[in-house]
């Protein structure tokens, strides 16, 4: 019989935001090595897609590492240092113990390190120079917030992006990379990738697919899949606006194995279609003390207010006190917001339930927005903050697997009746387990505050009866065109506003 195709499987999961002063360690990482890799097979994410389909395959699966983080400051170099020696080690192993068929990656995209600025294309890069490894059949997938480089495209033979934000379908689409990399090697068909920056860049409020101008890119890709049968895959990248790096913000790529020509056009359809429509992804935000007062004279609940510019699934410290003010401003009843504060939760280590105490919670993570807020803080209870998710294809899934720990928890209420969620690690809120597991039960508030951009509509849109975008002060602002960029090309919209696009 002949011996299974053998995969080589990989992860490196980070996005990186370039204008905060955190700095990402190897101790923020959490590594998987070995055969702990191929435990993640059920737990929802992008690894377990691809694990689904090398079952399915016959494949027999090489594991070497999975470094996963969430999105914080720059990375250290000596961190992908690490990661590249370790994979270069399993890669090199695989190769002299029988030879490998393809290699597959579990990559973000977006990541940035201290001296690297496409660590990404550096990895793929560094596959190619390793003997044997230089027409390998290299397949993946990636999140719809990468920064696609032209070294990605280069390298890779098929990286697939997700389509949906919230990133509903990060498992299918892992799925779907690790199909086409099966139908390489069933048809002995090779294709390249192609790839295009657009001049414009949107903030992650302009990046929902439900929404213009992500819609119509959306659709517009799938019809050129269809319409060309060489082409096996087209992919709509948002863009990660906060990584300064020449390549950030709008990009497409397409997996082919046609001519070069066709891939250019449909790239170039794609991008004048993105220039047309880039206004859109620059939405309007809310007064927060606007909102918050609406949300006073409506009746029933809950309202979600969203603040993108603490968007902890952007990078931003999720400790950001502006909500919980204005909720305390206008004397909301019977709302809750979670804030990332370990020190709070230290603060309260010894208090019984009942007991009141005059507590500073957030504002210490960022320069740029409202600092610590001095609350009368009634505690309720505490936690070890572990938490099974509600929905395995919610956006925290896609890297995190089934289970989460926001860490040391503590949970207390102050004003007129505001829940506030004191977690010791920061904690997208893509998943509405974060809060039943603390005993606050989202469905009967009248408010909620939630640090997010998109990705928490998975969770939050069916329980709410409206939704309030709002502008703070915070790393993750939606204005980009504030930020200090030095590496970006130009022209990119808004950015460079007056060379950016001719009116079209």
């Amino acid at each position: 019989m002949a011996r299974p195709r053998r995969i080589l499987l990989a992860a490196l999961f980070h996005e990186t935001h370039s204008f905060i002063d955190e700095v990402t360690s190897l101790a923020d990482f959490t590594i998987r090595r070995g055969g702990e890799v191929l435990q993640r097979r059920g737990d929802g994410s992008t690894l377990d897609g691809f694990l689904e389909v090398a079952e399915a395959e016959g494949w027999q699966v090489v594991p070497t590492i999975d470094y996963t983080a969430l999105p914080s400051g720059t990375v250290e170099q000596a961190v992908f240092d690490r990661f590249r020696d370790e994979f270069d080690a399993g890669l090199r192993a695989a190769l002299a113990d029988g030879g490998l068929d393809g290699i597959w990656l579990a990559l973000h995209g977006a990541m940035v390190t201290s001296a690297c600025l496409d660590p990404e294309g550096a990895l793929l890069a560094h596959i190619r120079a390793v003997p044997g490894c230089e027409d390998l059949p290299v397949f993946g997938v990636f999140d719809l917030h990468a920064n696609f480089t032209a070294a990605m495209a280069a390298h890779a033979n098929g990286l697939v992006a997700y389509r949906e934000n919230p990133h509903t379908d990060a498992r299918e689409s892992a799925k779907r990379a690790a199909q086409l990399l099966a139908r390489a090697l069933n048809e002995n068909s090779l294709p390249r990738m192609h790839s295009c920056n657009a001049p414009v860049m949107w903030p992650p409020t302009g990046t929902g697919t439900a929404d213009r101008p992500m819609r119509e890119l959306e659709a517009m890709a799938r019809a050129i899949e269809s319409d060309d049968p060489a082409i096996w895959a087209v992919n709509v990248v948002g863009g990660y606006s906060f990584s300064d790096v020449p390549e950030a913000g709008v990009a497409f790529c397409v997996v082919t194995t046609g001519a070069e020509a066709e891939a250019r056009g449909a790239l170039a359809r794609l991008t004048e279609t993105a220039a047309t429509l880039r206004a859109f992804g620059l939405p309007s935000e809310w007064d927060l003390d606007d909102a918050v007062a609406e949300i006073q004279r409506l009746p029933g609940g809950p309202y979600i207010v969203v603040e993108p510019a603490d968007n902890i699934g952007g990078g931003a410290p999720g400790d950001g006190t502006s909500v919980l003010r204005a909720f305390l401003r206008h004397e909301v009843e019977n709302c809750a917001i979670a804030i990332a504060d370990a020190a709070a939760v230290a603060a309260l280590s010894d208090a019984r339930p009942g007991d009141v105490r005059r507590i500073s919670v957030g504002g210490k993570g960022s320069a740029i927005a409202e600092g610590p807020v001095e609350i009368e803080a009634r505690f309720v209870s505490s936690s070890d903050g572990d938490f099974a998710l509600e929905d395995l294809n919610s956006h925290l899934a896609a890297s995190q697997g089934a289970h989460f720990s926001m860490g040391p928890s503590a949970v207390v209420t102050t004003g007129r009746g505001i829940s506030v969620l004191l977690t010791s690690r920061k904690t997208p809120p893509f998943d509405l387990g974060q809060f039943r597991s603390q005993g606050i039960h989202p469905e009967t508030l009248k408010a909620i505050g939630v640090k997010a951009a998109v990705a928490h509509r998975r969770a939050y849109d069916k329980i709410a009866k409206g939704s309030y975008t709002v502008a703070t002060s915070g790393p993750c602002t939606s204005k980009i065109a504030s930020l200090p960029y030095t590496q970006l090309r130009r022209p990119v919209f808004p950015i460079h506003p007056d060379d950016a696009l001719d009116d079209r």
